[in-house]
């Protein structure tokens, strides 16, 4: 009978270790947030770096998650020279997002629910220029990576230049008001 308690004891002690949530940090340089801006007369893309971020799993299960992003590490890919440097200064300049007073942008999953097998529905917040609004997304994960792509609509974060949402005699020199992030994770 002892040995049955202490069976039973074990059993318990293993599944409620194997039910707890595990926290895996992402790979900081394997990881990467791609963006794409489009405007009427073409486009924009570029980087931008995590500072820090993890997911948190139970079992193999996605249940949450939160990343920083370094602002001041934009930077457009689709430029060189004296015109790459031209638009990542007004890109961190106060029009757009104004990196001297907010170096960081951020992102907490706040509800997820599994869509397919391997592929969830996230509602997080993020949060750019002090100003956190809901954003949703499907993320996909596939062993140790996890990728989504989705828009931002950067009005909802005062960030109005060359938006025709504000500026209607603006013509062919606006700027669309969403942009896209492609992120990859990798923990």
């Amino acid at each position: 009978m002892k040995n049955l308690k202490t069976i039973a004891l074990a059993f318990l002690a293993f599944a409620s270790v194997s039910l707890t949530a595990q926290t895996k940090k992402i790979d900081l340089t394997g990881s990467s947030i791609e963006w794409l801006a489009k405007k009427v007369t073409g486009q924009h893309n570029g980087t931008v770096n995590f500072k820090e971020g993890a997911l948190v799993f139970k079992g193999k299960a996605l249940k949450g998650g939160s990343f920083t992003v370094d602002m001041n590490s934009l930077t457009a890919t689709d430029l060189k020279g004296e015109y790459q440097g031209k638009l990542n200064g007004h890109l961190k300049a106060d029009d757009f997002f104004g990196t001297d007073k907010f170096p960081t942008a951020t992102l907490v999953f706040k509800n997820i629910g599994s869509k397919a097998k391997d592929v969830y529905s996230v509602t997080a917040d993020l949060t750019i220029k002090g100003i956190t609004k809901p954003v949703t997304f499907d993320i996909t994960v596939n062993g140790n990576t996890a990728t989504t792509t989705f828009k931002v609509d950067r009005t909802k974060y005062d960030i109005k230049y060359g938006s025709k949402s504000f500026f209607d005699s603006i013509g062919d020199k606006a700027i669309n008001d969403e942009f896209e992030l492609k992120v990859t994770l990798k923990f």
